[in-house]
């Protein structure tokens, strides 16, 4: 025997299992699409056609002051809502910042959905309530915390599957490697889902990474990688459900990459004209997600024009009553900037929240004086 064939040397796993298929894996166009359920195709279809009038709301909003900033997910609809409607009741969602279309579709109040973008506080809904982690600013850093909940799931015995979202860029991020490798040694149930749109802010893919495919780099780590059409919304679908099956019945994680596109700005700060031109955006364009659907709904007879019409109407009743609520101040009281920071105050807390509750009080007093100086 020698070094190399002793148990600290030897493979963990034979690594073709792992490896993606070398083509996106698709549904819509294919003889498989005449299998697919007709519900699971009605509620895909809602869902898109209200996250894509929510993604034009909200860039809306922010060009109105609304918001400081909204990332929008044009074009990328149906990997957010194959996302959420993969997902158990018990399992866990965690999103990036461009993720906003899963948090609602799994549930949460599309407007405080929006509340981390509006800059009022770090989060505007309860993630237990939810199952859903906060929206994420910083690139990773939920993915080691997804892994984190997930082995502590497994641990205890819970049938319970995290669900990490990251784009392409996040991939070049130190949390990416750590998470998947904690996630492989550990053996804990959790998929994650590379959201692959083509450009990191302005970096394109070519200058991300030299692999033949992100999901190549699941065999790295040992687990499985999968490769599907992300705009494809029941390949999605079918691909993570499979794979959060397989982590809560004991698989392991999974790395699916998603191959779609940001059809949008990266922001409303940013001007995507400088690094990608119209004919490469209008070849996406005719791979769109909500139209694929669509074909596909009314070559079966599942979608016509009064079906299209309940879809357009419910998601306009949507966009007006983010509108409404979105036009409509919200109540801040300063003190709460000392909340949620520890879960007992520091001395220096108390007497910063001291301090501030005086100003407070002082500047109250001085209004109250102004309002009741006589008049001369």
């Amino acid at each position: 025997m020698t070094v190399l064939d002793t148990p600290a040397w030897r493979p963990r796993a034979d690594a073709a299992p792992l490896l993606p298929d070398q083509e996106p894996y698709r549904l819509l166009g294919t003889p498989a699409a005449a299998e697919l359920d007709p519900g699971l195709l009605r509620a895909l279809y809602g869902q898109l056609v209200r996250g894509r009038r929510y993604n034009r709301q909200a860039t809306a909003l922010t060009k109105q002051g609304r918001l400081a900033v909204y990332p929008s997910s044009t074009g990328q609809e149906a990997c957010e809502i194959a996302a959420a409607l993969a997902l158990g009741p018990r399992d866990w969602l965690f999103p990036s910042y461009r993720d906003t279309l899963a948090v609602v579709a799994r549930g949460v109040d599309p407007v405080e959905a929006l509340t981390l973008l509006r800059g009022d506080w770090h989060t505007g809904y309860d993630p237990r309530v939810h199952r859903v982690a906060p929206l994420s600013t910083p690139l990773s850093t939920q993915l080691p915390h997804a892994v984190g909940l997930a082995h502590a799931a497994r641990l205890s015995g819970d049938a319970v599957a995290a669900l990490a979202m990251v784009g392409d860029g996040g991939t070049s991020e130190g949390d990416f490697h750590e998470a998947l490798n904690f996630a492989a040694v550990w053996h804990a149930p959790v998929v994650f889902l590379v959201q692959n749109n083509g450009f990191a802010i302005s970096v394109p893919l070519a200058k991300q990474t030299a692999a033949p495919t992100f999901a190549h780099k699941a065999v790295g780590y040992g687990m499985p990688g999968r490769l599907v059409d992300g705009n494809d919304a029941p390949a999605v679908h079918r691909v993570l459900t499979d794979a959060m099956n397989r982590a809560r019945d004991g698989g392991g994680p999974t790395l699916v990459e998603a191959v779609t596109y940001r059809i949008d700005a990266h922001t409303n700060a940013d001007d995507a004209t400088r690094y990608r031109d119209d004919d490469e955006v209008a070849a996406w364009r005719a791979h769109d997600p909500i139209e694929l659907l669509e074909r596909e709904m009314t070559a079966r007879g599942l979608l016509d024009d009064d079906g299209r019409q309940r879809a357009a109407d419910e998601a306009e009743t949507l966009a007006a009553d983010l509108r409404e609520r979105m036009h409509a101040d919200p109540a801040l009281d300063p003190m709460e900037l000392f909340a949620h920071v520890y879960a007992e105050q520091t001395p220096q807390l108390r007497e910063q929240a001291a301090q501030l509750r005086a100003e407070l009080a002082a500047e109250a007093e001085a209004d109250r004086a102004q309002v009741a100086e006589p008049r001369s």
